[in-house]
């Protein structure tokens, strides 16, 4: 119900100011006016990536958090946004990269490279919660120092990448949502069927092996399933952060630790986040728009302050 409801205001409510007729012209009775391209061509692309991207970033965040073990994990905070976003900027740079099918393989691949290199770095099994969170913290600010300097290097790719880098949904349309899609919806059913062994891998690996888990499998499939979300989400808007920080946790609060309802509930609520943010960004700044990825980042540090002071929730 909820998400229903924004979607329904994401395609409502922007920049531009238009009574619901016009709007409900402009999706049941297209002809081509100037609401009707507003409505059509540009809040209804942008909402379905919105969801889409959501999604993709709650999912990947509570699977990372499992995972690890660690309550501070999310694609952001460990550095995999950064790892995809400083793949695409370099190839956009260097090998003049310059439609999405090209920015999708280089998220994937910045992706899993700084996946890898932050699980090594955290201690690989022996990694601990704040260890992960340190190692992804420096792989993060290495990278957007990185990002930075290519685009003051290479001032023409600087207007390409200016409001992609900071995360937006702006620039959506429908080859974009449907170049993504495929991906995304590879990544979440990967995800959505790891709840059980997730469950089991909670209690401790000799435990879930006694429950019948296979362990590589199961890490496996996780580590794909967050390239495939993250990398997919990222090439299509940019990095955007604490989602999947947020959402697993507060799912926490009314569905316990099953992974199962974890995993359900962020998929559904994660989305709602987002399109929420990127309402807000479009309507506090009118007639111009504050990009949803700084409007995530105000409300994300501050919770992300409030968890790691937790100390029984930093300690799990």
């Amino acid at each position: 119900m909820v998400l229903a409801l924004i979607t329904v205001v994401s395609i409502s409510v922007g920049a531009r100011q238009m009574p619901l007729e016009e709007v409900w012209h402009g999706l049941f009775h297209y002809s081509g006016t100037t609401s009707d391209v507003v409505v059509r061509d540009l809040r209804v692309p942008r909402t379905l990536l919105g969801l889409m991207v959501g999604l993709g970033l709650g999912l990947s965040g509570a699977v990372m958090q499992a995972l690890t073990r660690n309550p501070l994990a999310e694609p952001g905070i460990l550095g995999v946004n950064a790892g995809a976003a400083a793949a695409v900027v370099s190839a956009i740079s260097f090998l003049g990269a310059s439609s999405l099918s090209e920015f999708v393989w280089w998220a994937f691949l910045g992706a899993a490279v700084v996946s890898v290199v932050v699980y090594v770095l955290g201690g690989s099994r022996s990694a601990t919660p704040v260890r992960l969170a340190l190692a992804g913290t420096a792989a993060s600010a290495a990278l957007v120092g990185y990002i930075n300097a290519v685009q003051l290097m290479d001032s023409k790719a600087l207007d390409k990448l200016r409001f992609w880098t900071v995360g937006s949904l702006a620039s959506a349309n429908m080859d974009t949502v449907r170049q993504v899609a495929p991906f995304l919806l590879a990544g979440a059913v990967i995800a959505l069927a790891l709840g059980r062994p997730l469950n089991a891998m909670a209690m401790g690996d000799d435990t879930a092996r006694a429950l019948g888990a296979n362990l590589t499998r199961t890490r496996v499939g996780a580590m794909l399933a967050i390239t495939l979300l993250c990398g997919a989400a990222t090439a299509a808007c940019g990095p955007i952060v604490f989602i999947g920080l947020m959402i697993p946790h507060l799912v926490r609060v009314f569905t316990g630790p099953d992974m199962r309802w974890v995993l359900a509930y962020s998929a559904v609520l994660s989305p709602v986040l987002l399109l929420g943010a990127d309402v807000v960004g479009r309507v506090v700044t009118r007639p111009a728009e504050l990009q949803v990825g700084i409007v995530t980042a105000l409300i994300g540090g501050p919770v992300f302050i409030y968890l790691v002071r937790r100390k029984r929730m930093a300690q799990l």
